[in-house]
């Protein structure tokens, strides 16, 4: 039989025994701000977010997955997943090797109408499906799908200067300060000019467009909770809504509402119509 999630965890499994390529789990699991310890497996995974927000942290940087998007993680990875909200999703597991193309490093991918009825179609097979016939052919056909499945920009880069990471800590403990980037500077033992030039160097970004993607990927989990823009404007430290969305239509190329009604699931679809301002991818505790 098919395990699902709901009857155990998908981690108390030897998911790298399974004698197949490709593994889809039937985790239809639907829960609230759920949380995995870091921890690695030799197949890499894809986690399909149905539902909700989850983010993955790397020792490189933080990822966000809006619905309708999935979270790709390499083989042999440390990573840790959480969940924002209510949550549903379906995981994914398969062999490195297992088709050329596939994606070599964590990143946060676009799901296909084709792609989401391929996989929810594989979740339903038995662990150890036949190798040769239809249900081969469709996995065969998933992998092809995944392989042309475009990146979203929803990555916060990490840096690895042990300064820069507590410029993090502090960036995330409190998003809305207006300190200038000179002052940020000092706080963690810098001049200004080296904080950019070092930040640049280690995660390809100006501080400015930097903190602009926190704002992104905070706002995003926001956002799918049913905060309103205004909340989250003034939570993250703008003026007006306007001054939010604007920032994020030119991060994302669309304004808020549009990009969580595209990504239209009841709770997010709920959650974009209450943003009357128009401003660019269960578990239970333990899972994915």
């Amino acid at each position: 039989m098919q395990p699902t999630a709901t009857e155990d965890s998908p981690h108390s499994w030897d998911i790298d025994g399974i004698a197949r390529q490709v593994i889809a789990l039937n985790a239809s699991w639907v829960g609230r701000d759920w949380e995995h310890a870091p921890h690695r497996h030799r197949k890499a995974q894809l986690i399909y977010s149905v539902r909700g927000i989850l983010n993955c942290e790397v020792e490189t940087g933080l990822w966000i997955v809006p619905p309708q998007c999935a979270l790709w993680i390499p083989g042999d990875m440390l990573h840790s997943v959480r969940g924002s909200g209510e949550t549903e999703c379906y995981c994914l597991f398969v062999e490195p090797q297992a088709i050329e193309g596939l994606p070599s490093a964590c990143c946060t991918l676009a799901v296909s109408p084709l792609l989401r009825e391929l996989l929810l179609k594989a979740t339903g097979f038995e662990t150890l499906y036949a190798e040769q016939g239809p249900q081969a052919r469709l996995i065969a056909t998933l992998l092809d799908e995944l392989c042309e499945a475009p990146v979203e920009d929803l990555h916060l880069p990490t840096p690895s200067d042990r300064r820069l990471r507590q410029l993090t800590r502090m960036l995330l403990a409190d998003p809305a300060s207006k300190t200038p980037s000179g002052e940020w500077a000092r706080r963690i033992g810098m001049s200004e000019r080296s904080m950019s030039r070092l930040l640049l160097q280690q995660v390809g970004m100006s501080f400015g467009r930097w903190r602009r993607q926190l704002h992104v990927i905070l706002s995003l989990q926001r956002l799918a909770r049913g905060e309103s823009v205004q909340t989250v404007a003034l939570a993250l430290g703008y003026e007006s809504a306007s001054g939010f969305v604007t920032m994020f239509r030119k991060a994302m190329g669309k304004p808020p509402a549009r990009y969580l009604l595209e990504r239209g699931t009841s709770g997010e679809a709920g959650a974009a119509r209450s943003i009357v301002l128009v401003p660019a991818c269960s578990p239970t505790p333990g899972t994915p």
